[in-house]
Order: structure tokens, then sequence, then C-alpha cells
């Protein structure tokens, strides 16, 4: 199974197949990297980057003939949006969304009119979200001191 051959070749002492070699941080904007690599660049683990990959929240760019998953810099790039939203608890569909709607502003025969009007609707749910997040750390706060004075 590609998953496991996948785990397994990234591994310390496994080195990296002859099809598909890891490819360097500093490596140019087609170039690809393998899930290790870009665990490494998003600080998500490895299974959180194959579940994206399975539901279809983000698929890798490309496989290599043995199956293993590269992705681009752009693929990161939307890993890392992607992981700004799971504090906001934002779905899974949710950020697939977000991920289309940022996409399709990057499409010159799209007019932007809806897409941002959208993205302007998603901003207010973050902004909700992470005032609720202000309230809970403060409670949380509040708990640490009361400890702290016992």
């Amino acid at each position: 199974m590609a998953d496991d051959a996948e785990h397994a070749a990234l591994a310390p002492s496994a080195p990296a197949p002859p099809t598909a070699p890891r490819t360097a941080p500093s490596a140019g904007p087609g170039a690809t990297m393998h899930i290790g690599a870009v665990a490494d660049r998003t600080g998500l683990s490895l299974r959180t980057l194959r579940h994206y990959d399975e539901v279809g929240v983000l698929r890798p760019s490309g496989r290599t003939d043995g199956g293993f998953r590269l992705y681009t810099q752009h693929d990161v790039e939307r890993l890392l949006l992607i992981r700004r939203m799971k504090p906001l608890g934002f779905t899974l569909e949710e950020m697939r969304e977000v991920l289309d709607l940022v996409e399709s502003l990057a499409d010159p025969a799209v007019d932007p009119q809806g897409p941002r009007e959208h993205l302007a609707a998603f901003v207010v749910r973050a902004e909700q979200r992470r005032a609720e997040l202000a309230r809970t750390l403060e409670m949380a706060d509040e708990f640490i001191d009361l400890l702290r004075r016992r």
C-alpha cells in the first residue's frame, strides 16, 4: 500500500526511493516534495495530510510511479491556510470552500466580486470565533491565577 510505503520511506533510516527524491526546501516553484517534508514545513502530521487527501480537502499535486504523494509550494501555502483555520473550528467543508474561493480570486476569468463577498462572510465568522477563543483564554487565565493564589 502506498501509504505504508510512504511512511516507511520517510523513516530516518530509510532512504527516499530513487524514482522520487525528496526536494530541498529551497527548490523552485515547480519543484515537488514528499509528505514528510511538507509535514515538517506545515506542522501538520502525516496522518492529517493523508486525511486531507482522502477527503478531498487538499490533494497533492502529483504522485510518483510508486504512489508517493508529491506536493508543490502552492500546496504548502494552501495547507498553511488550512492550518490557520483549524483553531477557529472551521469544518473540512468550510476549509475546502475557502480554498476554492481563494483559487477563484487568482483566476483572471472569474469576476472577483462574488468570491470576495463570500470570503467577507468567512471573515465575519472567523472574527466571531476568534472572539470566543479570546473569552475562553481569559477564563483559563483566571483559573490559573486562582490556582496560583491558593
